[in-house]
């Protein structure tokens, strides 16, 4: 395709670090991992003593390190990206992966600490208006208080992340980034043989269809293997965090209720002859045929 476009276009990611081995985002890292330490020295263990303006200011101070480290990660999750089928972005993005676990680790105590406090004993502490203008983040954080685990658990779930279930869906992208259809007298990537399914011809729709389902047949090993570990590491800790579904833990983190969600996949479920059949089935009509073969 490049010999026919010639060079695609790239993002261009200056905007938050100079490239890979840039000074820049080398400098912000060690940054990153200094402030991490300091601020576990100072807070620590101290958590509860603080009163409502200097807990303020310790959750001012975390929230610039997270922003710090969320501009590494976002490059090198961007960056990677790009290319996933390239070894070097591979290892760029695991090389900083780790880094950044490491310096989140000296963290985990923090909003480990701050579920300990008690409603009445924060609610005393948020009187100080440093601490007040966190109320909604602190609102949020306390919804996991019923599933959290020790602390030592909880530091070792955070460390074994980025060789667990990252690491199984690493995998999976870069297996899906290499993976090549035939398609005439071509290999195709994956982008490029979905965008055959939308082509107005309904013969290179069919033989890219097939392709498609040929490819991913013969990986269906792999991406077996892939979706039952990724299952089974959430079952397990789903169980020791005591939720009470699967999609319990999405839930919270999208500040909703189970209900709700099942309120709302109960409507759309009860709306599929009104929405998907009538749809297919107007398609079919444009088409010309009975029924949709793909």
């Amino acid at each position: 395709m490049n010999a026919v476009l010639g060079d695609l276009p790239t993002w261009n990611l200056s905007d938050l670090y100079s490239s890979p081995s840039g000074t820049d985002l080398e400098a912000d890292l060690k940054r990153a991992a200094a402030e991490a330490e300091a601020f576990a020295k100072d807070y620590e263990g101290r958590i509860a003593s603080l009163g409502g303006k200097e807990l303020g200011a310790a959750i001012a101070r975390f929230e610039a390190l997270s922003d710090r480290m969320g501009r590494i990660g976002s490059y090198a999750s961007l960056y990677y990206a790009q290319d996933q089928a390239d070894p070097e972005r591979g290892r760029f993005s695991q090389n900083v992966s780790e880094k950044l676990t490491d310096i989140g680790t000296r963290l985990v105590f923090f909003r480990l600490e701050l579920n300990k406090l008690e409603d009445a004993e924060l609610a005393e502490k948020q009187k100080a208006p440093e601490l007040a203008r966190y109320a909604p983040w602190l609102r949020d954080l306390r919804v996991w208080r019923p599933h959290q685990l020790s602390d030592e658990m909880e530091k070792a779930l955070h460390e074994k992340y980025v060789v667990g279930r990252a690491a199984w869906s690493r995998l999976f992208d870069e297996t899906i980034a290499r993976l090549r259809y035939p398609f005439g007298n071509e290999m195709l990537s994956e982008p490029q043989i979905l965008d055959k399914l939308s082509n107005k011809d309904q013969a290179v729709r069919k033989e890219a269809a097939k392709s498609f389902g040929k490819v991913q047949g013969d990986n269906i090993a792999v991406f077996a293997l892939i979706t039952n570990t990724l299952a089974k590491d959430k079952e397990i800790e789903d169980r020791w965090r005591k939720y009470p579904r699967p999609q319990s833990s999405m839930n919270l983190a999208n500040v909703v209720e189970d209900e709700v969600v099942d309120a709302l996949a109960n409507a759309v479920k009860a709306a599929y002859p009104k929405l998907a059949h009538r749809y297919y089935k107007l398609k079919a009509k444009w088409f010309g045929v009975e029924k949709m073969p793909y």
